[in-house]
């Protein structure tokens, strides 16, 4: 006898505003890092997550491109050089997607604070770098689950090539080479990693990114980000991210208990 999978349990628009209204009292921050390769996101991000543990926050992390299930698909697709600027920006939806209801809005859920080194918004900078179109990139990512914080690290392509290369050359889709058509990695690098930063200028615009001047040292950035953080606000669930979490709700009714 085969067995059907469960259909999600039914839940009315009054419930599914009660539950999230319910959520906001006790859920946890979602806190997104971005930036250009060589910004220092990482360093950072593991200064403000043992930070954060000394205040008393249950803190995970979150990795851009981690998924399981997509990336293996990813990587070998990568390592044959047959990714087109569209399927690897469906890809890394895809990853995003379902990192996203497996990892990020269960710890939510839960109260813990989640620090994602990247989010969505890198998406947004690479493919918009690579020619897609903004707006559909956007929508292909929604609902989006907006962040309560995005610290934004901003670098010249000079200082993000300088500090990649001191690492190595970069690999094919990290140097642009797929959309540069330059053989040099280092050039291409350079030449691809200044339209990402153009995107990411014009994201932390128009979503309001608190910019952190990743030219300074280690230290004066740890500081400002902690001043950042502490002069924040909370995005209200009910106000930005309703949609979201009610279509993650509407699979998983049972989430507002865990």
């Amino acid at each position: 006898m085969s067995s059907k999978p469960a259909r999600p349990a039914h839940l009315t628009p009054g419930e599914l505003k009660k539950i999230i209204a319910e959520l906001e009292q006790r859920r946890g921050l979602l806190i997104a890092f971005e930036g250009p390769d060589g910004a220092g996101k990482t360093t950072q991000r593991k200064l403000f997550r043992t930070w954060l543990k000394g205040e008393g926050h249950d803190a995970v992390t979150t990795k851009w491109n981690s998924s399981e299930l997509v990336k293996p698909l990813t990587r070998t697709r990568k390592s044959i050089r047959v990714l087109s600027p569209l399927e690897y920006c469906l890809f890394h939806a895809a990853d995003y997607r379902h990192r996203l209801e497996t990892e990020i809005l269960p710890a939510l859920c839960k109260g813990k604070t989640v620090i994602a080194d990247r989010y969505l918004f890198t998406g947004l900078a690479r493919d918009a770098a690579r020619g897609l179109d903004f707006h559909w990139v956007l929508r292909l990512y929604g609902p989006i689950l907006w962040p309560d914080v995005v610290f934004h690290f901003a670098v010249t392509p000079g200082t993000s090539a300088k500090r990649v290369l001191a690492g190595g050359v970069p690999s094919y889709y990290e140097a642009g080479q797929d959309v540069t058509g330059i053989s040099d990695p280092a050039a291409s690098y350079e030449q691809f990693m200044g339209r990402v930063i153009q995107e990411y200028a014009a994201l932390a615009l128009i979503f309001r990114f608190s910019t952190v001047d990743a030219e300074k040292s280690i230290y004066e950035q740890h500081r400002a980000i902690r001043r950042l953080f502490q002069e924040g606000e909370r995005r209200s669930w009910q106000e930005y991210n309703a949609r979201a979490v009610a279509e993650y709700l509407m699979c998983r009714p049972e989430a507002h208990n865990d």
